[in-house]
C-alpha cells in the first residue's frame, strides 16, 4: 500500500516535471516559427520592394528616354521641318476676266541688266509690260557688261522653246525681229521704276510713231503692290513656270541636289555673299586688312554705275547693311542649334580672301560643300567662265535645299525666298543682321560667351524669321512719294497673297 502510494507520487511528480518542460519547448517552437514567418515575409517584402524599385527605375529610364527623344524631335523640327503652311498652295491661273493677247505688229526689245536673278525678275516684268501694251516680245538680250562679263545668251541659260510655248496665251514671243522692221527707227525708253499699269497704258501713245520700243533696263519696271491680280499672276507664271533653265543646267542642278541628299540626307544651302563686288559695292570692310579695304575702295570709285562712293564701313555694319562674314555665319548657325555634322552647301562665287577666310566657318562646320567638289571637272566644263550658268546651279540647289540661309538680302536671296514660299513655305532663315552685330560685338568684347545664353538670344531673335506664311510687307511708315517703293518688300520676295492661295480655293496641279 505504501509502495503503491510512493509509486503514484513519483508518477505525478514526473508528469508535472515533463509538463513544465513541455511548456518552454512549445514556446520555443512558437517563437521559432514566428521568426521564420517574419524572415520569410521580410524576404518577400524586400523582393517586392526591389521588384517595385526596379520597375520604377525602368519606368523612369523609359520616361527619360521618351523625354529625350521628344526633345530631340522638337529640336529636329525647329531646325529642319518647314513652317506650318496652313494649307496654302500656288495659284497662278488667270481669272475669268483675264484678256489673252491679240496678235500685234508692234514689238518690244529688251536688254536685261544685272546678275542672273536681277535679269530673271526683270524679264518677268517685261513679259507683263508687253501684255499690258499688247506688243510682241523679242527674246531678251542678257547683260554682258556687268561685273561677271558673261557672254551667255538667253538660250544658254533658259529653255527658250519652253519659254515661248508656255506663254502662248499671254504674249507672243519671237526669237528676233522680222527683217522688215529691223531697220525701222526705235523708241528707246528707260521706263520708270515700280510703275503702275496706268503708266504703261499711257506709254502706248508711242505706237503712233514707232513700231519698235527698245527697253534699255528691265529690272523693277513694275510696282510691287496695287496691280491687277491677273498681272501679278502672270509675273509668277513667267518666273516660276516659264523661265525654266536650259536642259544642261537643269539636269546637272538636279544631279547635284540628289548627290547632296544621298550624302547627307538633308543640308543647308548657304548663300554666302562675300564676293569682291558685293563688299566693294556695300563698302563693308570689317575684318579685312588695310590693303584689302583699299582695293575695294578703288573698285567702288572706278565703277561708274555705282552712285555712292564714300561709305562709312562701321556705320554700314551697325545698321545691318553688311553681309555677314563667314565667321559670323558660323557663330550664327551654331547659335541656332545646328550640329557640327551639318552639311552646308556654299552657294557663292569666289569668296574674297579665298580659303583662309573660310577657316573660322569650317572650324565650326567642317562639312562644307562646293559645286567644284560636288561635280566632276567634265560636268563643269561648259560652266567655267560663265558666272550666270554657275549662279543658276546655285539657284536650283538653294531652292531644293532643306534650309536656305542668305548672308545678305540681295537679288538672289530675295528670289530664292520667294520661290521657296511659292513651293510651300520651305524653311528659309533670314538673319537679323542688325541684331546679330550687337551680339557679335559683345562676344568680341568679352561681355558674352558663345553658349546657352547666347544661343537663346539668337533663337528668340529669329523665331519669326523662318519663312512662315505672311502677307507681303508694305512701305515703311513716314516715307512718302516714290521713295516709299524702296522700302516695300519685293513682290518676288513674297508673292503672297496674289500667287499663293488658301485651302478654300481650288488647288492647281
Amino acid at each position: 500500500m505504501v509502495k503503491h502510494r510512493s509509486s503514484s507520487r513519483l508518477s505525478s511528480s514526473s508528469a508535472r516535471f515533463f509538463s513544465r518542460k513541455a511548456v518552454p519547448l512549445y514556446l520555443i517552437f512558437i517563437f521559432a516559427f514566428t521568426i521564420w514567418i517574419l524572415v520569410f515575409t521580410s524576404r518577400n517584402i524586400q523582393t517586392d520592394d526591389q521588384t517595385q524599385d526596379h520597375q520604377q527605375n525602368h519606368q523612369h529610364r523609359d520616361s527619360r528616354k521618351n523625354l529625350q527623344k521628344k526633345r530631340s524631335e522638337d529640336l529636329d523640327s525647329q531646325l529642319w521641318t518647314p513652317p506650318f503652311s496652313y494649307g496654302l498652295h500656288p495659284c497662278v491661273k488667270p481669272s475669268s476676266r483675264y484678256k489673252e493677247f491679240i496678235e500685234s505688229d508692234r514689238y518690244i526689245t529688251v536688254r536685261s541688266n544685272g546678275g542672273l536673278n536681277q535679269m530673271r525678275t526683270g524679264i518677268a516684268d517685261m513679259v507683263a509690260v508687253a501684255h499690258i501694251m499688247n506688243a510682241t516680245l523679242v527674246i531678251p538680250e542678257l547683260d554682258k557688261r556687268s561685273f561677271w562679263r558673261d557672254s551667255s545668251v538667253f538660250s544658254d541659260i533658259f529653255d527658250e522653246e519652253h519659254f515661248i510655248k508656255s506663254l502662248g496665251r499671254d504674249v507672243k514671243v519671237i526669237k528676233k525681229l522680222p527683217k522688215e522692221v529691223e531697220s525701222l527707227p526705235r523708241a528707246r525708253k528707260h521706263f520708270t521704276s515700280w510703275a503702275s499699269v496706268g503708266y504703261y497704258e499711257e506709254m502706248t501713245h508711242l505706237w503712233k510713231e514707232y513700231k519698235v520700243i527698245h527697253v534699255a533696263k528691265s529690272d523693277s519696271r513694275l510696282a510691287n503692290n496695287d496691280l491687277p491680280i491677273d498681272i501679278q499672276r502672270l509675273r509668277c507664271r513667267v518666273l516660276y513656270r516659264g523661265l525654266r533653265f536650259s536642259p544642261p543646267i537643269e539636269t546637272l542642278g538636279q544631279k547635284l541636289v540628289e548627290r547632296l541628299k544621298s550624302r547627307a540626307g538633308r543640308f543647308i544651302a548657304l548663300h554666302l555673299r562675300y564676293e569682291k563686288d558685293m563688299l566693294a559695292f556695300t563698302g563693308c570692310t570689317y575684318g579685312l586688312t588695310d590693303a584689302e579695304s583699299e582695293e575695294l575702295r578703288v573698285m567702288r570709285e572706278s565703277t561708274s554705275h555705282w552712285k555712292i562712293k564714300s561709305i562709312n564701313s562701321t556705320e554700314q555694319r551697325v545698321e545691318g547693311l553688311c553681309p555677314l562674314t563667314p565667321k559670323e555665319v558660323g557663330i550664327f548657325l551654331k547659335g541656332l542649334g545646328y550640329p557640327e555634322s551639318t552639311v552646308i552647301y556654299i552657294a557663292a562665287g569666289e569668296i574674297y580672301g579665298g580659303d583662309d577666310r573660310l577657316l573660322d566657318l569650317k572650324s565650326r562646320f567642317p562639312n562644307l560643300v562646293f559645286k567644284e567638289t560636288l561635280a566632276g571637272e567634265e560636268e563643269l566644263e561648259g560652266f567655267t567662265g560663265h558666272a550666270t550658268k554657275t549662279a543658276a546651279l546655285d539657284y536650283i540647289i538653294s531652292v531644293e535645299s532643306d534650309v536656305f540661309v542668305p548672308s545678305h538680302s540681295g537679288n538672289m536671296a530675295r528670289a530664292v525666298e520667294g520661290h521657296r514660299r511659292f513651293l510651300g513655305h520651305r524653311r528659309t532663315i533670314t538673319p537679323d543682321r542688325k541684331g546679330l552685330v550687337k551680339l557679335f560685338d559683345k562676344v568680341e568684347r568679352g561681355q558674352m560667351k558663345e553658349g546657352a545664353k547666347f544661343s537663346n538670344l539668337v533663337k528668340a531673335m529669329h523665331q519669326d524669321r523662318q519663312g512662315a506664311p505672311r502677307r507681303r510687307k508694305g512701305p515703311a511708315q513716314g516715307i512718302k512719294g516714290r521713295a516709299r517703293f524702296r522700302t516695300e518688300e519685293a513682290f518676288y520676295e513674297n508673292p503672297y497673297p496674289e500667287c499663293i492661295c488658301s485651302s478654300k480655293e481650288h488647288k492647281e496641279p
